[in-house]
Order: C-alpha cells, then structure tokens, then sequence
C-alpha cells in the first residue's frame, strides 16, 4: 500500500499561528507531511528561506511524520523528487479559493497523479496573514498571539 505524502508548500514568510494549525491537522490526514518553503523570485520576502525553514522547525519540534524542507523547483516537479501526491492549501478567502483554484487546475495539467486539498484555518485564524502580521509589526504593534515565539523574537529583530 503506498504511504500518502502530502506537501504544504508556502513562501511562510513568516509562519503564522494559522499556518501551524493548518500543520497540525494535516498531519492527522496523511501518512507524511512535507512543509515545502518556496523560493519565490515575484516575491521580496522580509526573512531568507533559512530563517522562514528554521521558524516552522522551531514552531514543531518533535511533531512526527513531518519534514521541513525549502524548493526552487515547480511545485509538481518538487512534489514528483518528494513521491507526493496531494498538495495541501490554506484557503481564508474567496480572493485565496479563486488564485488556488487556478494553481490546482494548473498543477493538474503538469501532472494527473497529483492532488490538490483545500484546507479551511480554524475560526480564531480565518483572518491571518503573513503580510497583516509584518504590517502590524512594522507600527511594533503587538504579534504575539498570532506567532510562534520564535517568529515574534525574529520580526523584533528586524524591525528595530
């Protein structure tokens, strides 16, 4: 029976609490989960690909079944080196669902084993973001309760 190896992949820049609890519910779904940070060239990101791999380690130390890993590649090309065959995606939003939507189909194209899931964030992080968090921590606004703590230390450190 082949084991099911699902890849989360995201800029994270950076993890949010929202991003963890969707870790943390996916882990129930499937055999493996793989957290797959992007190297995304569209995007500036305020932290390095190190520094965005190290928050989630740091944010899910001894969680089992899970890996954390960063790629340059296609997603379906990563997902195909990894043995994966399902995708899981954050939606909050209608605006998440119509982009994800367009991806899904078009990782479709590239490659019919692999599936795409959309997962929901649970109610008290429907309204996270990586950019909202940044913003409010760019005014030093208080991030804490939305953050792994190590992710909070790290936007302190930037941003002073």
């Amino acid at each position: 029976m082949k084991k099911t190896i699902a890849i989360y992949p995201g800029t994270f820049d950076p993890v949010t609490n929202g991003h963890v609890d969707i870790i943390k519910r996916a882990l129930q779904l499937f055999d493996k989960l793989i957290v797959a940070v992007a190297h995304n060239p569209q995007k500036d990101p305020m932290f390095t690909v190190e520094e965005r791999v190290d928050f989630i380690k740091n944010a899910t130390t001894g969680w089992k079944n899970l890996e954390i890993d960063s790629f340059k590649d296609l997603l379906t090309n990563y997902a195909r080196k990894r043995d994966a065959n399902v995708v899981i995606k954050g939606l909050r939003a209608i605006s998440d669902f119509d982009f994800e939507l367009q991806m899904g189909l078009m990782n479709r194209t590239l490659d019919k084993s692999l599936e795409t899931i959309f997962m929901i964030p649970s109610e008290e992080y429907s309204f996270l973001s990586s950019k909202i968090i940044k913003e409010i921590a760019s005014f030093h606004g208080d991030v804490s309760n939305h953050v792994p703590s190590s992710v909070a230390k790290g936007l302190k450190n930037k941003l002073q």
